[in-house]
């Protein structure tokens, strides 16, 4: 691992030069690598550049320090409510993090800040949730299909005149695949409260049914 040889303070130039972007796809992969070899000093350190790659991966990291117990979920809040969609998907990737090492304690995290009022918060605790390799125990799946189920509501209850602003869109964004991946994983209880939103008459809802009944896994169990 190249990032072990570099002194510390080497570590941001050589992220910016191998982030991959400007492009298609920023590099997951040495995020994931970051959010291994770094301590929560590195991790600090990254995110105060307020560089977005950088930021990126310092949040990743905040979720391994996160599986470790330490108390971070206010920082991840807030990083959840960033303009910045890469630095949002670091949340819901350190929250992943956190649900290898100690699931209940996701499953907690995710009940809560599916209610929150902000609807970046919602969108980071569906799309954290929203992951097959988490949604092995009965517990996950009914926890990532409540989850969904909340976030849809609050989003069918907000005026119309809210529905484009940014941070609605991104949730409306998120429910459009979260769904698919929780009714998949446990459909005797996800199937019946995804057909349920057939009824909201809700636009926005039925872009969301007509959204997830395009993803494979649950074509096949329509």
């Amino acid at each position: 691992m190249q990032l072990r040889a570099l002194a510390a303070q080497r570590w941001p130039p050589y992220l910016s030069e191998h982030s991959g972007l400007p492009g298609p796809r920023g590099n997951i992969e040495l995020a994931q690598a970051v959010a291994d070899e770094g301590d929560a000093a590195c991790f600090d350190r990254l995110i105060a550049t307020d560089d977005e790659y950088l930021v990126f991966c310092g949040v990743v990291g905040l979720g391994r320090l996160s599986a470790e117990g330490a108390d971070v979920e206010r920082r991840l809040g807030q990083h959840a409510a960033d303009a910045r969609w890469r630095v949002r998907e670091a949340v819901a990737m350190a929250l992943q993090r956190l649900g290898d090492a100690d699931l209940p304690r996701l499953l907690d995290l995710v009940t809560r800040w599916a209610a929150d009022p902000n609807p970046l918060v919602q969108r980071a605790a569906t799309a954290g949730i929203c992951e097959p390799r988490l949604l092995k125990t009965q517990d996950a799946v009914d926890c990532a299909t409540r989850a969904c189920a909340a976030t849809t509501r609050a989003l069918a209850a907000r005026p119309r005149s809210e529905r484009r602003d940014p941070a609605v869109r991104a949730l409306r964004q998120a429910l459009g695949y979260c769904w698919s991946v929780a009714v998949a994983a446990g459909p005797a209880a996800g199937f019946p409260a995804f057909r349920q939103l057939d009824a909201s008459g809700d636009s926005d809802v039925a872009w969301i049914v007509r959204e997830n009944g395009k993803k494979a896994r649950l074509a096949r169990l329509l």
